[in-house]
């Protein structure tokens, strides 16, 4: 069977009729034990599976997914890939991923589709070109690539903006980030997912865990909807279902889950080649391969697990565009969805011990769990492997919260959440 992707295998698939490509993962029964069971077979749980295997070598390994891989968060997204946070702490963080990111169709011998389009944050005021100015300097003083744009400057990177004096919101210029870009989100799933069980990781689908096995006040496993397996340790990485687990294990979290919802239009001619986000509409958008305008907003305000839209903020999001770009008033939507995020207090997210020994969590992205992936798998592989932190998952773990060492990325980069 075929599994390896080149220019040669494809002429030749192609010529016999598409016959010969294997699975891109198996579909193994669950074993009784493993050295380490990873909770969540979306784009953390995968990598980090991945990581586990090629970077120390831990080759008796299970990813247990209660649906399908990218079911969740990884596939309710709008992709976008950047690093441009405020503290070097989130740069460290953010910036690896995007280095990994830059490699990733290459090493998993799949395409990511990440295109590094860039990223523009426009500024609205004198004052926010101020704001503007102290975050290129710090990200640049944190090694990341950043550049402040006059209102020309970015007239040329994306003329559909509103640029009219009389705008709600008149652009003043903005901040760019050169490196950031897009993904394609169900091909990192995908990708991991294809590379993790070539090295052997037992991807197992449709398999609820139902309850964590704990003797002697440590974790020794899971049960679940195929039957108790255990393991050495046990990670989780289950997005904005986070608190629901640690409810089951025992544990608490300072997460609130909300319901971050997106859109997407129709296929139009080229309209925009960045992401473009302007925070007082708090609306953003890129435009897909396909032609597509991919659309985001900010959380809905409800606590929710519920994974559909509702007309509020399909209102204030769309509104928002509008105001942004007045020429696209006319284009109509095709999808419209919803993701359910895990917020914490200092919209920073938690790598670490869950206060149950054996059990780790990587939870807490927020909004930025996608751009993430490649370096949450890393250093959640560095903690399930070792027992301790990566020097750049340390400022992350939950201890955070009792020490009073916030990492407050919502009050100095500005995210919403």
């Amino acid at each position: 069977m075929t599994k390896t992707y080149s220019a040669f295998n494809l002429l030749r698939e192609g010529l016999r009729g598409q016959k010969g490509w294997g699975p891109a993962w198996r579909s193994p029964k669950p074993r009784a034990t493993y050295d380490v069971i990873i909770i969540g077979g979306g784009g953390h749980g995968l990598a980090t599976a991945y990581y586990l295997v090629k970077n120390h070598g831990v080759t008796n390994v299970a990813v247990i997914e209660k649906g399908w891989l990218g079911g969740g968060n990884t596939g309710r997204n709008t992709t976008v890939i950047r690093s441009n946070y405020y503290y070097p702490e989130s740069t460290a963080l953010y910036d690896l991923s995007v280095k990994l990111y830059e490699g990733l169709s290459r090493e998993l011998n799949y395409n990511v589709m990440f295109s590094q389009r860039g990223m523009v944050v426009t500024a609205h005021s004198e004052p926010e070109m101020e704001l503007a100015a102290r975050n290129v300097n710090a990200m640049r003083l944190n090694g990341a690539d950043a550049d402040l744009l006059d209102v020309d400057q970015v007239k040329k990177l994306a003329p559909i903006l509103n640029f009219s004096p009389d705008a709600r919101f008149p652009i003043h210029g903005a901040v760019w980030q050169g490196r950031a870009g897009t993904g394609r989100h169900d091909a990192v799933a995908w990708g991991y997912a294809r590379a993790a069980d070539a090295l052997g990781v037992d991807i197992i689908q449709n398999c609820e865990v139902t309850d964590v096995i704990t003797e002697g006040g440590r974790c020794v496993g899971v049960a679940t909807t195929q039957g108790e397996i255990r393991g050495g340790a046990v990670g989780a990485a289950v997005a904005g279902h986070s608190s629901v687990l640690a409810k089951l294990a025992g544990y608490t979290l300072p997460i609130t889950s909300f319901a971050l919802q997106a859109f997407v239009s129709e296929p139009m001619k080229p309209v925009i080649d960045t992401v473009a986000f302007c925070p007082p509409y708090g609306t953003y958008f890129s435009q897909s391969d396909k032609g597509g305008l991919v659309i985001g907003g900010g959380l809905d305000r409800v606590p929710s697990y519920g994974q559909r839209g509702n007309m509020p903020i399909q209102e204030a999001v769309l509104g928002g565009l509008v105001e942004m770009a007045p020429a696209l008033a006319k284009v109509k939507l095709l999808r419209h969805w919803a993701g359910i995020v895990d917020v914490t207090p200092d919209s920073s997210p938690i790598i670490g011990p869950s206060g149950v020994e054996g059990l780790y969590v990587n939870c807490g992205w927020g909004t930025g769990g996608f751009k993430a992936i490649p370096a949450g798998g890393t250093l959640f592989a560095h903690i399930l492997a070792t027992g301790t932190h990566h020097d750049i998952s340390r400022p992350f773990d939950p201890d955070r919260f009792i020490t009073g060492r916030l990492i407050d990325e919502g009050a100095a980069s500005g995210i919403a959440h």
